[in-house]
């Protein structure tokens, strides 16, 4: 199968990709967090002119165009009879600090799930193109878990983190501003403390970085063991393994807990730490201001503002050692993404859409999985309106000749043909329509039974039951409570093995497609079930071709032409006399089953 050759996605461009439609948000949200940031810069000074011009007596240390205007108000005095008006000053600022605040969050909301929405959108597409040989080299657990787990680390750093980081960056440089506008001596003593502080927050995060690490693993085998004990849960009884699987599940949780309680011991000691540290500076600035105050260097109000913004800017110093320790788990979920999305997606060259009611023909055709070769220049001819029968040992290769045949997998060599023209010349969509494959092994959906059964094509009640009476499923659904809208569980667990074989025989038959696969289909089903089945598939079958996998003679024995595969090739063909009548697989497995030597 060809792969497009694609320049790989770098992290930028993904996110890029995911931040299609919502960047305009986002950036309302940084602006919001920007005014913000600018509204608590105002209150302190608000209060330092109080202090200064109307309280302390100090009126030159106030910026000399706020002296001016005060003063064309009537001054000192008019302020010291209207002190209200400072104190509602401070409310508009705060009832604006809270309109953008509201701001900030609906819209860094909004624009998060808008690009977590994309975001799912474009793995879930791009999954379901990625071709099926992916799949079967990537657990279905591990690939749930990049697009939840890691796609919610992402969503973090966006909405959480980058955003945080601007806003952090914005406080910290008004902060930095108006400490060097009062007093660049005491913002000297700030500099030389929050570098330190974020030196201690960054050392620390990176030092506990494996405790989180171990905690998110410890989470996924502890979810795993649930999973599979709930999944499992009929066998687990079925064996008394409850009291087993308890304590084992009981001691995984006690680990995890011990980590995680490890974890908040360090965490604590991290913030009662960083609160000692903060404390210190804060004294420190605090005797140092008032030096300065002493000395004639800093009026009051200036050390009450110079504080308040201290304080402003500490908190997001301690928060950014943090910060940037998250992201460097979002570079590692960002790789796991990337690994999803850089995958080659299934590409088939063919747009054609011929007759499927030809020959099919397999010329010399091989192919392995990862070196290990599986079939080996197998020719073949399946005449068009004829019946194959496969029968082989397990390992043999006979379910990989049916997957080449509707394209999941693409030959190493050879070719295959329908009707004269090489599939891969074939629409691959027009391929699997017309090619109806029934496994040993079928997939049901958590739905209802009518739901599974119409699920690969729309049609009449009328077809629905030709085809459930045809698979021996009708007298199944005449039993169930809630007939056709009987909700069968995940992956069918409600029904039987028989059951979920004839349901999905009934999902072929609907689909009715020219080229019918049955691999091992009824090996779940008794012998009489089994002549049933294939007693009323004569009957329908009519000009279609059909191919039969079984383990069972007695399935293949009517079959216009049988193939024997062997060590990964076609070791016998013929009829079911012709095969009987040399020696090989066919015969030891038909005197096996027939030990009487009677008509199978």
């Amino acid at each position: 199968m060809e792969m497009k050759s694609e320049k790989p996605m770098s992290k930028m461009a993904m996110l890029n990709l995911f931040l299609k439609g919502s960047k305009v948000l986002f950036v309302i949200a940084i602006l919001s967090s920007a005014l913000v940031s600018a509204l608590e810069a105002v209150t302190p000074q608000i209060i330092r002119v109080v202090v200064d011009y109307c309280l302390d007596g100090h009126p030159e240390s106030v910026p000399g165009f706020v002296q001016r205007w005060l003063n064309s108000l009537g001054g000192r005095d008019f302020v010291l009879r209207h002190l209200y008006l400072a104190g509602a000053a401070v409310l508009v600022i705060a009832a604006g600090q809270a309109v953008f605040r509201y701001l900030n969050q609906y819209m860094n909301t909004r624009a998060t799930e808008k690009m977590v929405k994309t975001a799912r959108d474009l793995l879930y597409a791009h999954i379901e193109r990625l071709p099926f040989s992916w799949h079967m080299k990537n657990q279905t657990g591990d690939i749930i878990q990049r697009c939840t787990s890691d796609m919610n680390t992402v969503r973090m750093f966006v909405s959480e983190q980058l955003v945080q980081v601007i806003r952090i960056v914005i406080t910290m440089a008004f902060s930095l501003v108006m400490m060097l506008l009062m007093s660049p001596r005491l913002t000297l003593v700030v500099l030389f403390s929050v570098p330190f502080l974020c030196v201690f927050s960054f050392v620390f995060y990176q030092k506990v970085g494996h405790y989180f690490l171990e905690c998110e693993e410890n989470e996924g085998v502890l979810s795993a063991m649930a999973q599979e004990n709930l999944t499992g849960v009929r066998v687990v009884r079925a064996f008394g393994r409850e009291n087993f699987e308890r304590e084992r599940f009981g001691k995984q949780n006690r680990k995890y807990t011990d980590v995680w309680m490890k974890l908040c011991r360090i965490l604590a000691l991290y913030w009662a730490s960083g609160d000692f540290l903060t404390e210190v500076q804060i004294l420190t600035i605090v005797v140092v201001g008032s030096i300065l105050c002493v000395n004639g260097q800093m009026s009051a109000g200036e050390l009450i503002a110079f504080v308040s913004y201290n304080r402003q800017l500490i908190w997001p110093v301690r928060r950014l050692g943090r910060m940037l320790s998250d992201m460097s788990k979002a570079g590692v979920s960002m790789d796991r993404l990337l690994y999803i999305l850089n995958s080659p997606a299934e590409e088939w060259p063919g747009s054609e859409e011929p007759s499927m009611e030809g020959d099919i023909c397999f010329d010399h055709v091989t192919f392995g999985y990862e070196g290990e070769e599986v079939l080996s220049d197998v020719s073949l001819t399946i005449p068009g309106g004829s019946t194959l029968g496969i029968l082989g040992s397990t390992g043999s290769g006979k379910t990989t000749l049916m997957h080449l045949l509707n394209g999941l997998y693409n030959p190493d060599k050879g070719e295959i043909s329908i009707s004269g023209v090489p599939i891969r010349n074939i629409s691959l969509p027009w391929l699997r329509r017309h090619v109806g494959i029934v496994l040993q092994e079928p997939f049901l959906f958590s739905r209802t039974l009518l739901e599974n059964i119409t699920i690969a094509a729309e049609t009449d009640r009328r077809k629905v039951d030709e085809a459930v009476r045809i698979a021996a499923l009708d007298e199944s659904v005449e039993r169930f409570a809630k007939g056709y809208d009987t909700v069968v569980g995940e992956r069918g667990v409600t029904l039987s093995g028989g059951q979920k074989q004839r349901t999905a025989i009934a999902r072929m038959l609907v689909q009715d497609s020219p080229v019918m696969i049955f691999d091992d289909s009824l090996s779940a089903v008794d012998a009489e079930t089994d002549e049933k089945i294939r007693h009323a598939l004569r009957k329908v079958m009519g000009e279609k071709t059909v191919i039969l996998i079984s383990h069972r003679v007695a399935t293949l024995m009517e079959a216009d032409q049988i193939i024997v595969l062997e060590n990964h090739r076609i070791a016998q063909q013929g009829t079911h006399r012709e095969l009987l009548n040399q020696p090989g697989l066919y015969r030891r497995i038909y005197e096996i089953q027939n030990p009487e030597g009677g008509d199978v």
